[in-house]
């Protein structure tokens, strides 16, 4: 290996780079140039690593994983590095490696009689729904990142996304894994079974885990017929009650085929039409909120168009919404997407902003923004709370920006902490969870151990400590497990 690749490091550390290099080649080992690896998307999180090894198969992350374990080096899974909870970014100390399965690219099996597709961990996720397009298959995991985040992390993170009411989260979709455990074993857990009754469902264990339990290096993915029909609805309403009372009203009519059921603020949509070049209003008017509908289905495009057209006609005369429009093209429903899928951007153009990534009973959700804007209010007077998520599945991404007088990027972010324990207390009092589908990671680890019971986290870090007895593999994410 070059010496430029060991400038800075201890003799110790040369041998076990040089180790590594063995395993994965020196080329895959990489000790320079590292903040794309050691920086989290968000820039929040900030580590120093030993090294970044980029294997290319699970042999290779077993050997890596059984380095690291004989030599008590501590191991941070990374995928596509597009996590929102610092979970896939070393600690401060220059002593722990990276590895990071984007060489894991290959799709091993394509079964369209068992409606299948088994991949290694580090598929992109867009390619994943392309190729099963391209079988007339549809694999129904979508979210923002989709073009740069990888499968592996996707279950790791448990992903969620806008097609979580009909198809479920990522737990919902695997059917197998391959996972490399803290001791470099590999468990082979790789099938593609509906019903399998012989034992604990040991697979749940790491999806959702956050690499703290073992490196995922391959999976089985449920597919699902590619829907023949798509139509999406764009719909103005005044208040959130309203949009719950559609809700309903669509569910009823409509439950087989309601794929996303989003919902929108009036700020939340302004900061997409002032941010993003091509951004259009839809309605004539302006509303205080917005839903965001599509309905999939094997029928006739025309007699799907048809249906919701008749169901939010009647919401209409009802005065349950206020002005609707329906997508008559692709183009069209890609055009309203857009709206819906640009906010974050959008917010990032604008200033920063705190964010929260919250569940509560789909049934408490007006009663729960109602309570938490008007705490913030009185603590914050101006505050601009951005909300808009997946009202289906009562997840929302309750995203604070500061009043527009008195505070500067910096000082609000300042008042992280403070915004944090007036939004999540609320979210307790409504019996909801403090991370719906972006995880734990550095983020919440601390504030977890305020809103999960002291059982359930006695339990995890019994888990941990069975299969991680040593603490190397992802330490200092999700739990302390001292």
């Amino acid at each position: 290996m070059p010496t430029t690749q060991m400038q800075h490091k201890t003799p110790e550390q040369q041998i076990h780079i040089s180790a590594l290099s063995a395993i994965v080649g020196a080329s895959n080992v990489l000790t320079q140039d590292l903040q794309p690896y050691e920086l989290d998307w968000r820039k929040k999180f900030e580590g120093r690593a030993l090294a970044v090894a980029k294997p290319k198969t699970t042999l290779e992350v077993a050997a890596l994983v059984q380095y690291c374990a004989a030599h008590n080096i501590s191991i941070v899974p990374q995928g596509g590095n597009t996590g929102l909870v610092g979970g896939g970014t070393p600690d401060l100390s220059g002593t722990q490696l990276i590895i990071n399965c984007s060489r894991m690219n290959q799709v091993i099996d394509v079964d369209l009689i068992n409606n299948t597709m088994t991949v290694q961990a580090g598929c992109i996720l867009q390619s994943i729904q392309e190729l099963a397009a391209n079988n007339d298959r549809l694999f129904p995991l979508s979210l923002a990142a989709q073009g740069s985040c990888e499968i592996g992390g996707n279950i790791s993170t448990n992903a969620g996304g806008v097609q979580v009411l009909r198809y479920g989260n990522t737990r919902d979709l695997i059917l197998g894994l391959e996972v490399v455990l803290p001791d470099g074993q590999i468990l082979p857990l790789l099938n593609g079974l509906r019903k399998d009754n012989t034992g604990y469902d040991l697979k749940q264990l790491f999806i959702g885990a956050e690499g703290t339990l073992g490196i995922v290096t391959a999976a089985v993915l449920k597919l699902f017929p590619k829907p023949s029909a798509t139509v999406t609805a764009w719909v103005g309403l005044n208040s959130v009650p309203a949009a719950m009372q559609l809700l309903t009203l669509i569910k009823s009519n409509h439950s087989e085929s309601l794929t996303a059921f989003e919902l929108i603020s009036r700020r939340a949509h302004e900061l997409v039409l002032k941010h993003i070049d091509g951004s259009r209003e839809p309605l004539n008017d302006s509303h205080p909120w917005y839903v965001l509908i599509e309905l999939n289905d094997s029928q006739n495009q025309e007699r799907l168009q048809e249906a919701l057209s008749v169901t939010l006609m009647q919401a209409l005369e009802n005065e349950m919404i206020d002005d609707v429009v329906i997508s008559q093209s692709q183009q069209e429903s890609r055009n309203l997407w857009a709206l819906r899928e640009n906010i974050t951007e959008a917010q990032v153009h604008d200033g920063k902003n705190i964010k929260h990534d919250v569940s509560v009973p789909i049934s408490l959700i007006a009663e729960f923004i109602e309570n938490a804007d008007a705490q913030l209010e009185l603590a914050f007077p101006g505050v601009r709370p951005v909300n808009f998520g997946h009202l289906g599945d009562g997840n929302l991404h309750y995203n604070i920006s500061p009043p527009l007088i008195g505070f500067s990027e910096e000082q609000w972010m300042e008042q992280w902490e403070i915004v944090n324990n007036i939004v999540h207390k609320q979210v307790a009092r409504f019996n909801g969870s403090i991370s719906a589908e972006h995880g734990i990671g550095q983020l919440k680890r601390d504030e977890l151990v305020n809103y999960k019971s002291l059982v359930a986290l006695n339990t995890m870090k019994l888990i941990k400590k069975a299969l991680d007895p040593k603490g190397t593999m992802n330490p200092g994410k999700m739990i302390n497990s001292a």
